[in-house]
């Protein structure tokens, strides 16, 4: 799957792990148990919401100023807390989900075109015979050249049993294709696996969404009905997180049973949690323990897990867990440095908005902070041959970024914060695709020779340098501590 410009859900490079938390009296009782609500301060809003009513140039709407005063104190926390109107929360479900109401197609841009990165198996687009590599040239009567993907999303997506056009450039016709298509809900295969060779089992995790455990459990067992896995690539690149239930049965699926994955820091009471491996931790709603199905050489086998700047949040919990562990060597380029838990809060009366709020730093089974740092692979090894093509905003490139409690006297001085617009940025300039998993993965290419036992191309950290600074070094003569023949 291309990293970049690829969209079905609108993840975000910076997507917040979710807990599942109601808005509650446990936080009144922290507001009552610090002297109550500050009485003064609430009469000057209330000053403040009265004079903009009378005396503004024009009428303004209620529940405008109510909506922006909720904004205007979100914003000045952290850069991923945040108010949700009725659009937004349910959105974020979807993505969370993994459902949507759509027609199964990744899409991605090349030469300002849309271009169909792969269908989803049993979708209304599948069934009517769109194709990876197709060009998408109009969405019912419109030309969508220069479209943005977020806005060609939003287009495609609609409620199930509603219609849409797709018109089609494809090679080798003459003429366009018109698709005349039935939207139907989605659920979005946020796993894909494959068997390299030497029987090397690759994982790729795309995100963390509720289904994520379940198929990653069932497409390794099916790779294992073809024969034993004698190593596993877990592909983690590109991975902006989700939620957290879905981190710990990732990482539980190769540790030792009931292992400590993640433990968390707040002020509320069930904001201080340590995180296990048991399923009550990571499925939702009982039943079966979704990895029983998994053949028991997961937990052994040699592992590599490839990570980039654009692994964030759920992706570096499970990354930290394995190389706490010392489950699995870690390849690629530093993380992106997420190291906080954000819950959703639905909020009354219609429950239909919502609060993204920020409760709590997680830190790995070791006690290691990742916020503003990241994870350091073991082996550093670049996008390509030539170097690195990503620039990924990080979390220490936002405005507003939480500290890193367990980093001795951490000092962003000498880094000044970018606005998450302007950091945001560093994604858009171009560079040559990468198709992750493919035989031109320069990265997975390293990972497959480490696990062989033979060279990897490494660089190495520069000590005086800070997080993130590389510098050349001959490759590197590692190799896996137990190879596969």
């Amino acid at each position: 799957m291309n990293m970049k410009n690829v969209g079905l859900i609108a993840s975000g490079l910076i997507a917040g792990v979710a807990l599942s938390l109601g808005i509650s009296a446990t936080a009144q009782r922290i507001a009552d148990s610090r002297g109550g609500l500050p009485i003064d301060e609430v009469r000057q809003f209330a000053d403040v919401f009265g004079t903009i009513k009378s005396s503004y140039v024009e009428p303004v709407d209620d529940r405008k100023l109510i909506t922006g005063a909720i904004n205007g104190m979100l914003s000045d926390l952290d850069p991923h807390s945040a108010y949700l109107d009725e659009k937004a929360f349910k959105e974020l479900h979807e993505q969370t989900t993994g459902r949507f109401g759509g027609l199964g197609i990744e899409i991605g841009s090349e030469n300002g075109y849309l271009k169909v990165v792969a269908p989803i198996e049993d979708t209304p687009a599948f069934r009517a015979g769109i194709k990876t590599g197709d060009l998408i040239v109009k969405i019912d009567d419109a030309d969508v050249k220069g479209l943005s993907i977020t806005e060609a999303v939003k287009r495609l997506r609609g409620a199930p049993k509603t219609k849409v056009t797709v018109t089609i450039a494809r090679v080798g016709e003459n003429k366009p294709l018109v698709f005349p298509l039935v939207r139907e809900e989605i659920k979005y295969q946020t796993v894909r696996s494959k068997m390299l060779e030497s029987d090397i089992a690759y994982v790729r995790v795309m995100a963390f969404q509720d289904p994520t455990v379940e198929d990653m459990a069932k497409q390794i067992t099916n790779l294992a009905k073809a024969g034993p896995i004698k190593a596993i690539v877990l592909d983690l690149r590109g991975d902006p997180g989700g939620v957290l239930h879905g981190a710990v049965g990732v990482s539980e699926a190769f540790l030792p049973p009931n292992s400590l994955i993640v433990s968390t820091r707040g002020q509320l009471e069930n904001a201080q949690k340590k995180y296990f491996g048991n399923p009550e931790e990571y499925q939702l709603g009982g039943g079966e323990d979704l990895l029983r199905s998994l053949p028991p050489e997961v937990k052994t086998v040699p592992m590599v897990v490839l990570v980039n700047g654009g692994s964030a949040s759920a992706s570096e919990i499970v990354a930290g867990a394995l190389q706490d562990y010392k489950r699995a060597t870690l390849i690629g380029t530093q993380t992106f440095g997420k190291g906080s838990v954000q819950t959703i809060l639905p909020l009354p009366p219609d429950r239909k908005t919502g609060l993204k709020l920020t409760i709590s730093r997680y830190y790995t089974p070791n006690g290691r902070s990742i916020q503003n740092t990241g994870v350091t692979p073991d082996l550093v090894v670049e996008d390509t041959r030539e170097g690195n093509l990503f620039e990924f905003p990080r979390e220490a490139d936002l405005e507003r970024h939480l500290t890193n409690t367990t980093v001795a006297n951490e000092d962003d001085s000498a880094k000044p914060a970018k606005p998450a617009e302007e950091a945001a940025e560093a994604v858009k300039k171009p560079f040559k695709q990468i198709d992750f998993g493919s035989k031109d993965d320069y990265q997975l290419e390293q990972a497959v020779h480490y696990l062989k036992g033979e060279p990897v191309e490494t660089k190495k950290m520069t000590a005086d340098a800070g997080v993130g600074a590389q510098d050349k070094s001959a490759a590197s003569g590692a190799v896996a501590p137990n190879t596969v023949k």
